[in-house]
């Protein structure tokens, strides 16, 4: 399976999630480098951003979609079922994994039904009425 590799970002102090166009590992800073766009990369007044990794989270494609057709991306929340509650998308031990209920499943081609609900950074509450 031949999966397409990005990544994007959540900017902890801006509070809002951004596209990664490019990951630098040989700047002036030890570490990486993070080059995100503002808003719609390419676009007429775009803005293009600089970061150190500081204030950033970065979380990865998982190279599958939801029912919708969305990207599903680390950090995700997605249901199942509408009547479950949510599952969070993660990253261990060198896959993806959705986690919930007191359950975890690798993340596959058959959850591709899920939904996705919102992400952790922004939907809190959804994983809080889960408790």
């Amino acid at each position: 399976m031949n999966r397409q590799i990005k990544f994007r970002a959540w900017d902890k102090d801006e509070k809002r999630m951004l596209e990664v166009y490019r990951i630098g590992f040989d700047g002036p800073i030890d570490g990486a480098q993070v080059y995100c766009y503002l808003d719609d990369r390419g676009a007429k007044g775009s803005k293009e951003c600089f970061y150190d990794g500081d204030g950033l989270t970065l979380e990865q494609f998982t190279g599958l979609k939801d029912s919708n057709g969305k990207e599903i991306y680390e950090g995700d929340l997605v249901q199942l079922d509408p009547d479950d509650s949510p599952y969070k998308v993660i990253f261990d031990e060198g896959k993806f994994e959705i986690t919930g209920n007191g359950v975890t499943y690798d993340l596959g081609e058959e959850f591709m039904d899920c939904e996705i609900i919102g992400n952790i950074h922004e939907d809190k509450d959804l994983l809080e009425a889960d408790k």
